[in-house]
């Protein structure tokens, strides 16, 4: 198989039959899946059809995949310019892949396979298709306490209910700080104010929500949304929630971008008070 983008990842998962006629069968492979958004995902099929009709030789015209239907015809997604550039079929005899790069989260989609023949009214579409969602990490931590002969550890693991890629590299974080670690679970010596929270290599604007080992008495901040998109000109609130092993005597937000560059948000004290701030963008 050929390389992906650097960003990218491929997907794959066990095939598994769908809707089947008599003669006529699409089977899909993968079936349900979802994907990280910039990886690139492959989805097979193999397709069978009679060979011969009414005494005539069938033989297949065109191939295609869709995700939705126009004029009630189905749109090729060669021809649909929301996947311009990003998609490639590979097909052979009786066997087609559908392979889309630099995956976006509008190609959250039901995937079909339409093949037809020279015969009348010889096409043929397997249903249901392979849905697919597109999304950022959605990474868990879980911890296990271990308490034994005066010293603490925790066997922390990262996890997500999305697939992730084959022999993925991990960033591990302590109090929000990064620690060396690179792996999806291993065990740490803690002090109960500590909290922890992954992120794969490479997507590191998406950690998983920090977790306390110690219920919910430690050092964190949980944001509302990791990620948000806004118009040039508006204005939109980020807030967030946070707790400390000790008490809090100050809070404030700040942007640590604007910090390298000498633009420190303003009138960071008047945050102090309040768990959320509104901001504009310009």
């Amino acid at each position: 198989m050929s390389s992906t983008a650097a960003s990218g990842f491929v997907v794959f998962l066990l095939s598994v039959p769908v809707m089947q006629g008599q003669n006529w069968k699409v089977t899909y492979n993968p079936p349900e899946t979802c994907v990280l958004k910039g990886s690139t995902v492959e989805i097979s099929c193999t397709y069978r059809y009679p060979s011969r009709i009414n005494g005539r030789d069938t033989a297949v015209e065109k191939t295609i995949w869709f995700t939705r239907v126009s004029g009630r015809e189905p749109v090729d997604l060669r021809a649909d310019s929301e996947y311009s550039g990003r998609v490639q079929y590979h097909c052979g005899k009786n066997s087609c892949t559908l392979t889309i790069s630099d995956l976006r989260e509008r190609d959250s989609a039901e995937y079909k396979f339409m093949f037809t023949t020279n015969q009348p009214g010889g096409s043929f579409a397997g249903e249901p298709g392979v849905p697919l969602s597109v999304t950022d990490p959605d990474l868990r931590v879980g911890v296990k306490p271990i308490v034994h002969q005066g010293y603490t550890k925790a066997e922390l693991r990262c996890h997500s209910a999305c697939r992730l890629p084959d022999h993925p590299s991990y960033i591990w974080y302590k109090k929000g700080q990064e620690i060396e670690a690179e792996t999806a679970s291993f065990t740490i010596s803690f002090e109960w104010s500590d909290s922890f929270s992954c992120a794969l290599k490479g997507r590191e604007d998406f950690p998983s929500p920090p977790v306390c080992v110690n219920r919910q008495h430690c050092h964190r901040v949980l944001y509302t949304d990791r990620s948000i998109c806004a118009f040039k000109g508006s204005s939109e609130e980020i807030s967030c929630t946070y707790n400390s092993y000790e008490s809090i005597k100050s809070a404030f937000w700040f942007s640590p971008g604007r910090s390298r560059r000498g633009r420190i948000l303003p009138s960071l004290e008047t945050l102090v008070k309040t768990p959320s701030m509104q901001v504009v963008f310009r």
